[in-house]
C-alpha cells in the first residue's frame, strides 16, 4: 500500500502562485509515475500532469507553461508550483501514484483562485 498526503492549497488572487507537495509512504517502488490530477465542480477529473521517476514530465494543455511538476526521489515528494493562476483552475488537486499496474490516490487539496 501507498499513502499519499497533500499540501499547499488555498486561495489565492488571480495571477498569483501556490505550490503543491504530495509525500508519498508505504510500499514504493523505483520507476512508478506520479501525477497531479484535478476536479472542479460537476467536472470529471482530469490530469494536470505527471512526471516519471527520471523527470520526463508532460502536462495537460491548459496549464503548460504555466504550472510546474517536480519529484524529489529520496524524499519521496512530488510537486507542482502553480504561477499565473487563473479562476478556472479552481479546483480540489489529487497526487496520484501509480506503479506496477495500481493507482493510488490522495484525499486532495483544494485550489480556490479569485477573480
Amino acid at each position: 500500500q501507498v499513502q499519499l498526503v497533500e499540501s499547499g492549497g488555498g486561495l489565492v488572487q488571480a495571477g498569483g502562485s501556490l505550490r503543491l507537495s504530495c509525500a508519498a509512504s508505504g510500499s514504493i517502488f523505483s520507476g512508478n509515475l506520479m501525477g497531479w490530477y484535478r476536479q472542479a465542480p460537476g467536472k470529471q477529473r482530469e490530469l494536470v500532469a505527471r512526471i516519471t521517476y527520471f523527470g520526463i514530465t508532460n502536462y495537460a494543455d491548459s496549464v503548460k507553461g504555466r504550472f510546474a511538476i517536480s519529484r524529489d526521489n529520496a524524499k519521496n515528494t512530488v510537486y507542482l508550483q502553480m504561477n499565473s493562476l487563473k479562476p478556472e483552475d479552481t479546483a480540489v488537486y489529487y497526487c496520484n501514484s501509480l506503479q506496477r499496474g495500481n493507482d493510488y490516490w490522495g484525499s486532495g487539496t483544494q485550489v480556490t483562485v479569485s477573480a
